[in-house]
């Protein structure tokens, strides 16, 4: 009997998975469920190395989307036993700051932290919800991605507000924690100079965020208390204005949920070029808004990395991970252009493996509690 780590990473149109071996964290299964909500499919790598792609109905919701997944999983079981399900948290909030284990407590005071993760945080729940049921006996145990940034001092942590509001933990709490993490894992192992020194990470993808990584710790991070603060992203407008909000909520009436919706869901590159918020697209399109959107983009990451530089007190290197950081190169170009300014410092590429991440966390916790 094998034990196993069920790692899951749920998006809100998306449901990525793995299977690791407990003991090593051999990687036994991959694969996810994109297009949920829309043309749902499934592809997976099984454990002889063939690759399957599968239609899934419909109305394949997360619930579902996670039951496809564990039907395949026991359709190609090797005497495995899950030694617990693993789940990505977006918000953990001030009160988390390690791993856990889930339980109804744990779950009611994440629902509570839903407002300020609404794209993320119910998906995540939605995940922990099913998993429990379709996996039942195994523990269910939360990694958040704000966990990363709990140390930050109280400088980087604050916002410029009255005390009484900061303490109702209205505060800088960053994300991306676990891809920052496994950066900072991988530059220890491979580039520990780099590691000992001031490195500013990029996480580009449809979410997107900077981090200021000193001696491998976080000391900075670009988003604050949502996924929406920031450098502008695929659908998310990034920093603006406060004032600019008020305007839209007060004169010209549009509602809160209007506003949500633009302010999460139509802005970023998709809204500054009117055309999408895929990166490889608007590099091909001759439509002067996707060049437009593209620098854009690239000017707001590059005057964020210099940013956390002064965090730092410098710049050694500027590491790129995550869809746009790993695959765009003409991106990469454009932001480092901007930055030449700061001297010389070196340009590293780094695939972000978030999954690896949390079942290193999952093992760690389930050793410990033995």
């Amino acid at each position: 009997m094998n034990e196993t780590l069920l790692v899951l990473n749920t998006g809100s149109s998306s449901l990525k998975f793995q299977i690791f071996k407990e003991r090593d964290l051999t990687v036994l299964m991959s694969g996810k469920v994109t297009g949920i909500g829309d043309t749902p499919e499934m592809r997976a790598k099984l454990p002889n190395g063939r690759e399957t792609r599968t239609s899934l109905p419909a109305d394949t919701d997360h619930d579902r989307a996670l039951s496809a997944v564990m039907n395949l999983i026991r359709d190609h079981d090797h005497a495995w036993r899950t030694a617990a399900v693993v789940h990505r948290v977006v918000h953990g909030g001030q009160d988390f700051a390690e791993p856990v284990v889930v339980t109804p407590e744990v779950m009611r005071r994440l629902e509570a932290l839903i407002p300020l993760a609404p794209l993320h945080q119910p998906h995540n729940l939605a995940g922990i919800t099913a998993s429990a049921r379709l996996a039942s006996g195994a523990p269910d145990i939360a990694c958040f991605d704000t966990a990363f940034h709990a140390g930050h001092d109280k400088l980087a942590r604050s916002f410029a507000l009255p005390q009484d509001m900061r303490d109702k933990g209205i505060r800088r709490y960053g994300f991306h924690g676990l891809s920052y993490e496994w950066i900072s894992q991988v530059l220890a192992r491979d580039h520990p100079d780099l590691h000992a020194g001031r490195v500013v990470i990029g996480h580009l993808g449809n979410g997107a965020s900077l981090c200021a990584l000193k001696a491998g710790v976080s000391v900075d991070t670009t988003m604050s208390m949502t996924a929406l603060d920031g450098i502008p992203m695929g659908t998310r407008s990034g920093s603006m204005d406060p004032g600019a909000i008020l305007y839209m909520l007060h004169d010209l009436d549009l509602g809160v949920e209007t506003v949500q919706d633009i302010l999460y869901e139509r802005s970023g590159l998709k809204g500054l070029s009117g055309l999408t918020n895929d990166v490889e697209a608007l590099l091909q399109s001759e439509d002067p808004q996707a060049t437009f959107a593209l620098e854009y983009f690239a000017l707001k990451a590059a005057q964020y990395a210099a940013m956390m530089a002064v965090s730092m007190g410098g710049i050694d290197a500027v590491v790129f991970t995550g869809g746009i950081g790993e695959h765009a190169a003409p991106v990469r170009e454009a932001i480092l252009a901007r930055l030449r300014f700061l001297g010389d410092f070196k340009v590293v590429v780094i695939p972000t493996n978030e999954e690896r991440m949390m079942a290193m966390h999952a093992k760690k916790l389930l050793r410990s509690a033995a």
